[in-house]
């Protein structure tokens, strides 16, 4: 699994590397006290986020599930259960991953949210 991971970052890094438009990146993490998901993401992912190339693409942003959104971010819905990990691109909902499925799913999870958001790429491409 390790190479599958580090080949995803070598492949978003490459991505990465190209000038982006204006466009930013934010992971929004909707959690609440009690989540043992969002506790084990808390120990398993966050201390390393900021470090990778995914935490460089899109800082994250905690919010209290039972909080309101910001006025100025947009969601195609409401997030219902913790963890819910949103991407935002410039301020609307680009993807998001519901639950926290692991250390070993969620890097590639969240790689091909950034991939498919970033400028003039999407699905397949």
């Amino acid at each position: 699994m390790w190479r599958i991971f580090c080949g995803l970052t070598l492949a978003l890094s490459a991505a990465l590397a190209q000038p982006l438009a204006a466009a930013e990146l934010r992971l929004l993490m909707f959690e609440q006290p009690g989540c043992i998901y969002c506790a084990r993401w808390d120990a398993e992912i966050a201390p390393q986020y900021p470090l990778t190339v995914e935490g460089k693409a899109a800082p994250l942003t905690r919010l209290q599930l039972r909080d309101d959104v910001p006025g100025d971010i947009t969601l195609s819905r409401p997030a219902t259960f913790t963890p819910t990990f949103v991407l935002l691109n410039d301020g609307h909902e680009s993807g998001r991953i519901e639950g926290y499925p692991g250390e070993d799913f969620f890097w590639p999870m969240l790689a091909a949210l950034i991939r498919d958001a970033g400028p003039g790429e999407g699905a397949g491409q």
